[in-house]
């Protein structure tokens, strides 16, 4: 099969939505991200790449610290709406049912059945976005997603999205067992 040359403003997939958590003026604010990423082991580090326009970015290059909350399916409406609406327009903070952790600048989500506090650990800038690089120093999650006391995919239901056509989609089901399904290529 061949190939076809495509827009080099291409996307991976999938990328994971997440709602990041910041203190804007004294309240706390939700944006969605799907361009986000583990980028370390330890330190246990996360990558969100945010335009610097948006009042995310700004609130955390002021606090140095956020939150990521992983919504599930049944969020998916509220998610879509506070990347609707920008965060010095409106209030988003009575959206959700909010805690606090070690941070107390990074509001987590009760809804969100997973959570992590992140302290900045670096920052890239780019063009048009600002790679925030944070340190996870607390992560929560509701017993109900847990297998073993480890997060559970199916259990935590959570969603993607695609680019460039704007999509979201649940995840779907299980290939194999990552390093061991290979282990049939061996001689």
């Amino acid at each position: 099969m061949d190939k076809k040359k495509i827009d080099a403003n291409a996307f991976v997939y999938p990328m994971p939505m997440v709602l990041v958590g910041t203190h804007y003026q004294d309240r706390p604010n939700f944006m969605p991200v799907g361009w986000i990423n583990r980028v370390n082991f330890n330190p246990p580090l996360l990558g969100a790449g945010i335009n610097t326009r948006h009042t995310t970015a700004e609130a955390i290059m002021d606090t140095e610290v956020f939150s990521v909350n992983i919504p599930d399916v049944t969020m998916v409406k509220v998610t879509d709406y506070c990347g609707i609406v920008k965060g010095k327009n409106v209030d988003k903070s009575d959206l959700f049912d909010i805690f606090y952790g070690a941070l107390k600048s990074a509001p987590m989500i009760k809804q969100c059945k997973m959570t992590m506090e992140c302290k900045l650990y670096q920052k890239v800038e780019f063009p048009t976005n600002t790679l925030f690089v944070g340190e996870i120093i607390n992560a929560y999650a509701d017993e109900s997603i847990l297998t073993d006391d480890t997060p559970d995919i199916k259990k935590l239901k959570p969603f993607t999205l695609t680019m460039p056509d704007n999509r979201y989609w649940t995840v779907g089901n299980e290939l194999g067992e990552a390093w061991n399904i290979g282990n049939e290529m061996k001689e």
